[in-house]
C-alpha cells in the first residue's frame, strides 16, 4: 500500500511529463497505441467514477454560500471556452472536423486535474471544487447544445447522442462515485490517495491512443493545431481571470476561476469526438490534454510564490 501511495503521489507531481510521453509513445508506435481506442470511453467513465469518489455533499454547500463565484466561473466556462474554440478554429481555417473537436473541447466541462493545479496556485480550492462539479452537472445539457450551435454548421451534430453518452460516461459515475463516498466513506477516505494514479494512468492511455490513431495528422497539421491549442488554453486563463477581476472576486477566487476555465476536460472531449465523429475530431482534445497541464503546472509554480492578499491579509490579522 505504501509503495502504490509513492507511485500515486510521483503520477501528480509528474502529471505533465507523463502525459506527453504517453503522446510520444502514441507517435512512436501508432499501430499499436490505436489499437487501445475502444477502451477511451471505460477508462474515461472510470475516471470520472473516481472523481465522485472525491467529492462530498459538503463541496456543493459553496454554490448556496457563495453563488456569484460559481455562477460567474460557470458562465466564464460555458461561454468563453466554446466561443474561443469556435474562433480560433475559423481563423486557423482548420478542416470542418477539428473545428468540431476545438468546440467540443471548449464546451466541455471543467478538468479533473483543475483542482490540484488551483491548490498548488495558492487558489480558492473549494470554489474549483465547486466549480468542476457543477459544470459537470451541466455538461449534458449544454454540451450538446453548444456544439449543436457551434459546429452544426460544419458537420452533422447528433446532440440527442451527446447528451446520451455524457450521461453515460461523465454524469452516471460521478453520481455513482458521490453514493459509494456515502455508503462507505471510512473505506473510500483509505483509497483517495491512490485516486490519482487512476485518473494520469487513464489520461495517459487516452491520449496514447487518440495520437496513435491519428499520427498522420498529428505529423500533418500538428504545428497549425498546436499553435490553435495553446491560444485556446491562454485564452480561457486569462479571460477567465479577467471575469474574476472584474466581477470583484478576491484574488485566490480569480486564480480558481482562470484555472477552471482554461482547464477543460479534453479528455470527455476526445472521447466524444471519437464516439460520435471521426478520430480526426479527437485530436484537438488530445493535444489540449497534453498541454494545459504543462501550462497550468507552468502558472501554479508563478503563482504559488505570490501569496493572494486576501492571504496575507488573514495571516496578519491572526
Amino acid at each position: 500500500m505504501a509503495l502504490m501511495m509513492r507511485i500515486a503521489a510521483f503520477a501528480s507531481r509528474w502529471f505533465a511529463v507523463l502525459i506527453l510521453l504517453g503522446a510520444a509513445a502514441g507517435l512512436a508506435a501508432p499501430d499499436q497505441a490505436a489499437r487501445l481506442s475502444p477502451a477511451i470511453t471505460v477508462l474515461l467513465g472510470v475516471i470520472m467514477f473516481g472523481m465522485g469518489l472525491t467529492l462530498r455533499a459538503a463541496d456543493f454547500a459553496i454554490v448556496a454560500r457563495r453563488p456569484q463565484a460559481v455562477l460567474i466561473g460557470a458562465a466564464a466556462q460555458f461561454l468563453v471556452m466554446p466561443l474561443a474554440g469556435y474562433g480560433i478554429a475559423l481563423l486557423l481555417q482548420l478542416p470542418p472536423l477539428l473545428v468540431v473537436g476545438m468546440v467540443l473541447v471548449g464546451a466541455s466541462p471543467g478538468g479533473t486535474a483543475s483542482n490540484v493545479i488551483v491548490f498548488l496556485a495558492r487558489g480558492d480550492v473549494a470554489l474549483s471544487v465547486a466549480m468542476t462539479s457543477v459544470s459537470t452537472l451541466l455538461a449534458p445539457v449544454l454540451t450538446p447544445l453548444l456544439v449543436l450551435w457551434l459546429a452544426g454548421s460544419s458537420l452533422p451534430v447528433d446532440a440527442g447522442g451527446l447528451f446520451v453518452s455524457i450521461l453515460q460516461v461523465v454524469l452516471g459515475p460521478v453520481v455513482a462515485g458521490l453514493i459509494v463516498r456515502a455508503a462507505a466513506g471510512a473505506f473510500v477516505r483509505r483509497v483517495l490517495p491512490l485516486l490519482p494514479l487512476l485518473s494520469v494512468g487513464g489520461i495517459v492511455v487516452v491520449v496514447m491512443a487518440i495520437v496513435g490513431a491519428n499520427a498522420g495528422a498529428v505529423l500533418d497539421t500538428g504545428p497549425l493545431l498546436a499553435l490553435a491549442v495553446v491560444v485556446h488554453n491562454a485564452l480561457g486563463l486569462a479571460l477567465g481571470y479577467a471575469a474574476g477581476r472584474a466581477s470583484g472576486l478576491p484574488e485566490s477566487a480569480r486564480r480558481a476561476v482562470s484555472i477552471e476555465v482554461g482547464m477543460q476536460n479534453s479528455g470527455l472531449a476526445a472521447a466524444l469526438a471519437a464516439a460520435h465523429f471521426a478520430p480526426l475530431a479527437a485530436l484537438p482534445g488530445a493535444l489540449f490534454s497534453v498541454w494545459h497541464n504543462m501550462s497550468g503546472s507552468l502558472i501554479a509554480t508563478v503563482w504559488a510564490r505570490r501569496v493572494p492578499d486576501g492571504v496575507k491579509e488573514r495571516a496578519a490579522a491572526s
